[in-house]
């Protein structure tokens, strides 16, 4: 599988450098070039996959150099990558919106990371949601979205047990039956909080 690239680059001061290298090896970026500008500036180029810096590089970049950093990137190209797509289940039914395409080797990570983040953008619901990531048919990551409580025994007052036992069995078979037939509403602003690191 191909993949985009783009060659970046970054004018930054001397003091900011470190971090933002690190930033970029975690990026998969791949150093090109680095030039001394002046006694206080370097220019570097990195060649990126596009997928990694689409999204939120830029603003990590500035608040790393605290806004002196400047970024600019242009096409270089498709180069051969070991690809995968990351799918996202919810309750065992997959969420194509989510579905990404990632890095083998990063795999995992993101899909513990977008697990993570569903479990506190999903509003609570009456029955347990399952939030899994799945590779090449194989679950990477999963988080359980725990169901609302509400306590039906309140009610019932002495010692009657088999009217307690009655109660919470329909309680579990009326859950059951919602998780069948219901189906998970997620906000609009989930989809791109999702995909941000």
């Amino acid at each position: 599988m191909y993949e985009p690239t783009v060659l970046g680059t970054i004018i930054t001061p001397d003091e900011y450098l470190g971090s933002i290298m690190s930033l970029c090896m975690e990026k998969r970026g791949v150093q090109r070039n680095s030039v001394n500008i002046d006694g206080t500036r370097m220019m570097s180029q990195w060649i990126f996959p596009l997928n990694e810096i689409i999204v939120d590089f830029h603003d990590h970049l500035k608040s790393i150099s605290s806004g002196f950093a400047s970024f600019d990137y242009e096409d270089n190209g498709y180069v051969p990558s070991e690809l995968v797509k990351l799918n996202i289940l919810l309750n065992g039914i997959v969420v194509e919106e989510l579905s990404t395409i990632v890095h083998i080797t990063k795999s995992t990570t993101i899909g513990k990371r977008m697990c993570l983040k569903l479990l506190d953008i999903i509003p609570q619901q009456m029955f347990q949601v399952a939030i899994q990531a799945k590779v090449n048919g194989k679950i990477v990551a999963r988080e359980n979205l725990k169901a609302y409580r509400k306590d039906v025994t309140a009610k019932l007052y002495g010692g009657d047990v088999t009217r307690r036992m009655k109660l919470l069995k329909r309680q579990a078979e009326g859950k059951q039956r919602m998780k069948t037939i219901a189906n998970i509403v997620l906000p609009r602003e989930t989809f791109i909080d999702v995909l941000k690191r």
